[in-house]
């Protein structure tokens, strides 16, 4: 990668040399050495955080039991979000040969935790083919990698990763108006646009009442699809279940 980066290097320097001879050749006024200055200036001043982020799921630093533990409940969505049917995970060895008949609770003992995790994931969907935890809450102090893992994690699983400050946007209305714009309406900018995936930072700044505007966006419509499946008039003026996943960071849980 070094070599590869060295030979870019005189590759642009020879050019930016032939470029600065014809310009000079046709034109005395030397206008194209302002720009390629403010292009190394600012590769030269760009953050190291931004420079070595990481851009891929293998690329991450964060712990790995959190890694997984979020990669597989946004994968919960692929159903309702993808239409894919989820692989179901048979098991001969436990039901044909169980071990000394123990019961279940000296068995989920020799669980791991990722796999216990794995099982209370899967086990909880609802009616609606849709994980039972809607939102997933990122806690950790500021630099550990939390707005990165989501970002990337949004990214690996198909989605079109889109990020709100709550502590920015006070008021309830507006906080509304983007979850519903980001869960609900569709891209039109391209025919294979990504389904989005609603990443609200610093969730602990936001007010009690924007909060309870999230948790009625989650709830209220779960009892209205319940209730009333068949005024559909009603739904449709209130608005549709929420049919995408929402990641909450904060720093303080």
């Amino acid at each position: 990668r070094r070599r590869v980066l060295e030979a870019s290097q005189q590759l642009t320097e020879i050019i930016n040399s032939c470029l600065e001879s014809e310009t000079s050749a046709e034109s005395p006024e030397p206008r194209g050495e302002s720009e390629p200055a403010d292009e190394e200036e600012s590769a030269l001043h760009c953050l190291w955080v931004d420079k070595f982020m990481p851009r891929r799921y293998m690329e991450l630093l964060s712990d790995d039991y959190t890694n997984r533990c979020l990669l597989k409940w946004l994968k919960l969505w692929d159903t309702v979000v993808f239409g894919k049917e989820r692989a179901v995970k048979a098991k001969p060895s436990t039901e044909a040969h169980p071990p000394f008949n123990q019961p279940k609770e000296q068995q989920n003992k020799w669980k791991t935790k990722v796999q216990l995790t794995e099982e209370i994931l899967e086990a909880e969907l609802d009616q609606h083919k849709r994980p039972k935890y809607k939102v997933a809450l990122l806690c950790g102090p500021p630099g550990l990698g939390k707005t990165t893992l989501a970002h990337v994690i949004a990214k690996h699983a198909g989605y079109n990763a889109v990020e709100m400050n709550a502590s920015d946007d006070r008021s309830p209305e507006v906080f509304k108006t983007r979850i519903e714009a980001a869960t609900q309406m569709k891209s039109v900018l391209g025919t294979n646009e990504k389904p989005n995936c609603l990443i609200i930072d610093e969730i602990d700044g936001a007010p009690t009442a924007s909060i309870n505007v999230l948790l009625n966006i989650i709830h209220r419509k779960d009892a209205e699809g319940d209730a009333a499946a068949g005024t559909g008039r009603r739904r449709r003026r209130e608005g549709g279940l929420l049919l995408r996943p929402i990641i909450c960071i904060c720093n303080d849980q």
